[in-house]
């Protein structure tokens, strides 16, 4: 046992109160516009607006997530020693608040860049903004580790966070496309919307910092030494449940990004309705609203395992249907779509309510080495959001897919439509699947449970 273990139960149950969740929960509004709008459009801005050839465009998504495997750990580090040195993580916090200047940099595209600058240019505000998004969202993802809070009431607090994530993603997920000018979308649309909801990401983001220090001031963070940066790293990367834990969700991760990034494909190549796309778009995200309080539920009465398992085959089972494509039916593909979005929502909140129990579990760990943890983890989370979308471009260049400028309309092979099809639906599946039997080999949550 740790230090950690040996505190009393009562600081253990703390019961967190429901203004300092509200306001914690808020910062997700702001990295929810990070995580999925460039998701949803960045490929498609790529190819489709900025000429930029399929394979190119995946590289350039790509590359710069390869920094972060490097980048989140070392923020991670940093993180701690803020925590030990100043008793708060809240300056890296607050330098992370610029990631809405990056973000809206990432859609401005000067006017004569087209095909490989054009690429350049996105790619070195990529890792400009998921430099920024380390530094916001690591020492953020370490409150749930640091406060002196049980197993179940660490899947509450992510419970609020997720709502509010769930909320930024839809909100974000519908805006975007609109703001851009939907079908007739432009370089100076695209600019437009990256100004409009960088705007919305600061001011969500400086309250999730407010929101953390009043939940530090419910539940303090445990001031019990330890030890933090490069041993912690080391002792996260020997924990056998923290790596089954972590393989099985960068396999969730790239498969969820991989919807994402083929949500525009499919809706205007397959559906033959680039309007569509925002309604994919909700029925993927806005399940997560109304089920996420069952998912609460259904991980208190059956462990966050077991639910977490039945979430994994339920998205596999559902892009299953979406690789039939239109002789399905459009209503059959909308609900299709909407089964992901309740699989995705347990995929969101169970994991991040694993992690800290893995952290609390390490039998080296303590909370001054929750941000390292953390640190492995967002890499894992950024990598899986760079594999997604490259997967499917890909699909897309092996099926020959003709990249085009804003008001082009090129004829696509039958190959590259197949892509489109199959990428989006039997490639997720095949993926989900991989990633329930990594899940599979986490044995941590019974115990996790019983002793909570």
């Amino acid at each position: 046992m740790t230090g950690l273990d040996r505190r009393p139960a009562a600081a253990t149950d703390a019961t967190l109160p429901r203004g300092p969740l509200a306001g914690f929960a808020a910062g997700s509004l702001g990295m929810g516009v990070w995580v999925t709008v460039p998701g949803l459009l960045l490929l498609y801005f790529l190819t489709d607006v900025l000429a930029v050839g399929p394979w190119l465009a995946g590289l350039a998504l790509l590359l710069p997530k390869i920094a972060d495997v490097l980048l989140h750990p070392w923020v991670g580090h940093r993180a701690d020693v803020e925590q030990t040195r100043r008793g708060d993580r809240r300056r890296l916090l607050l330098l992370g608040c610029a990631l809405p200047v990056a973000f809206a940099a990432l859609f401005a595209v000067p006017g004569g860049l087209t095909g490989a600058a054009a690429a350049a240019w996105v790619a070195v505000f990529f890792i400009a903004g998921n430099l920024l998004f380390a530094a916001y969202q690591v020492p953020y993802l370490s409150t749930p580790a640091d406060l002196r809070i049980g197993y179940h009431e660490r899947t509450r607090l992510m419970a609020f966070r997720m709502v509010v994530l769930t909320l930024g993603i839809l909100v974000s997920g519908l805006l975007a496309p609109l703001l851009t000018g939907g079908d007739a979308a432009t370089r100076g649309g695209y600019q437009r919307m990256g100004v409009v909801l960088a705007v919305g990401m600061l001011v969500a983001m400086l309250v999730g910092v407010a929101g953390i220090a009043r939940l530090r001031g419910s539940a303090p963070a445990s001031t019990t030494s330890g030890h933090g940066g490069w041993r912690a790293l080391r002792t996260a990367l020997r924990d056998r449940q923290f790596r089954w834990l972590v393989a099985a969700y960068l396999a969730m991760s790239t498969t969820t990004h991989l919807v994402l990034a083929g949500v525009p494909y499919y809706a205007e190549y397959e559906l033959r309705a680039p309007g569509l796309t925002t309604v994919l778009v909700a029925a993927f995200v806005a399940p997560a609203l109304l089920v996420t309080p069952a998912w609460l539920v259904v991980a208190r009465r059956v462990g966050k395992q077991r639910a977490l398992l039945g979430a994994q085959g339920a998205f596999a089972i559902g892009s299953l249907v979406l690789a039939v494509g239109r002789p399905a039916g459009l209503p059959v593909l909308v609900a299709a779509v909407a089964v992901l979005g309740v699989a995705f929502a347990g995929m969101q909140l169970l994991p991040f309510s694993m992690l800290p129990d893995v952290i609390r579990a390490a039998s080296n760990a303590s909370a001054t080495g929750a941000g390292t943890y953390t640190g492995v983890w967002t890499a894992t989370e950024a990598t899986g959001a760079a594999l997604g979308p490259y997967a499917y471009a890909l699909c897309l260049t092996v099926g020959g897919f003709v990249a085009s400028t804003a008001g082009e309309s090129p004829v696509q092979p039958d190959a590259a439509l197949a892509a489109v099809r199959y990428g989006f639906g039997l490639l997720p599946a095949v993926a989900m699947l991989a990633a329930l039997l990594l899940q599979r080999r986490y044995t941590l949550d019974a115990t996790a449970r019983a002793t909570s």
